[in-house]
């Protein structure tokens, strides 16, 4: 059984302020089940952006472990680009969240799928 997205998020932005980061909801979802989004704001004001990875990526140990996992969709992109993908996503999901981080690196706090292109 997977976390609730209320309980991940929470305890993402824990650990994201452990690190010595920063880190907000933007949005918030749904409790239950709600997609989430991750917008990495870079030093230099630039943005990398993660959302949950296809099912494909999963096997049967992140199943039975039921691990989240990210991919990036974009990667060393302006802030209004991340917010336009954001936006086309809320329209196709309105029970998403997105939560905002200023940490230099994603690598502990994440399972990513890929690596970011940047």
């Amino acid at each position: 059984m997977r976390l609730k997205s209320e309980i991940f998020v929470s305890a993402l932005i824990r650990r994201v302020f452990a690190a010595g980061g920063f880190a907000a909801v933007e949005k918030k979802g749904a409790e239950e089940a709600g997609a989430i989004f991750i917008r990495q704001r870079l030093r230099d004001g630039r943005e990398n952006l993660y959302g949950p990875a296809p099912q494909s990526f999963a096997d049967e140990e992140d199943i039975i472990r039921a691990e989240r996992r990210f991919e990036t969709r974009l990667a060393d992109v302006e802030g209004e680009e991340s917010a336009a993908l954001l936006e086309r996503e809320r329209r196709f999901d309105s029970d998403l969240w997105v939560v905002e981080i200023e940490t230099d690196d994603i690598g502990t706090l994440l399972t990513l799928v890929d690596q970011p292109k940047g």
